[in-house]
């Protein structure tokens, strides 16, 4: 009887807790995915600080705002020679009515030779926001545009050079 009473203990205590680890639920869930236009970006125009000259011994800076306007300081002087400055312009198209961000370098360098000076403090301006940022919206048909401007560092006796250099601009949704 003792045999038969200790049976039932160690039966019970050893399928009690086996009865709690199979519990269980089950919930079916949904899945989706939205697939989007691929959001494209085209160069209409490079950027170009234009034609300046450069003080002997003093350095200064060409500001080429985002809407085009050219300003100077210090020992930079502006002229109206060609090549004549312009923004950067670039058309965005993609999905509709959808949000993008625009990412530019902290600088870059326009070389020749060995004389270098760096482009730094790059504004971009969206025709969809009118206002320096670099987030923007495509509109309805799925299309905006924006132009970039910057500051060129110009050292004092700059060698009167053509200066040329490259620099990435991506954008991608928001």
């Amino acid at each position: 009887m003792r045999k038969i009473i200790l049976s039932i203990v160690v039966l019970a205590a050893i399928s009690l807790p086996a009865n709690r680890l199979m519990a269980q639920a089950t919930v079916n869930t949904a899945g989706a995915a939205n697939i989007v236009d691929p959001i494209t970006l085209t160069e209409t125009s490079s950027l170009s600080f234009g034609t300046l000259s450069v003080l002997s011994g003093t350095a200064g800076t060409c500001i080429l705002s985002s809407s085009g306007v050219r300003t100077q300081t210090n020992g930079v002087n502006l002229s109206s020679a060609t090549p004549i400055s312009k923004t950067a312009s670039y058309n965005v198209t993609g999905a509709a009515s959808t949000a993008y961000a625009v990412n530019v370098p902290a600088s870059f360098e326009v070389v020749n030779g060995s004389n270098s000076m760096i482009v730094n403090a790059l504004k971009v301006k969206t025709g969809s926001i009118g206002a320096d940022g670099l987030t923007g919206i495509l509109s309805a048909a799925g299309t905006d545009n924006f132009t970039l401007g910057g500051t060129l560092n110009a050292n004092a006796g700059q060698a009167a050079l053509l200066y040329t250099g490259s620099f990435d601009v991506t954008v991608a949704y928001n």
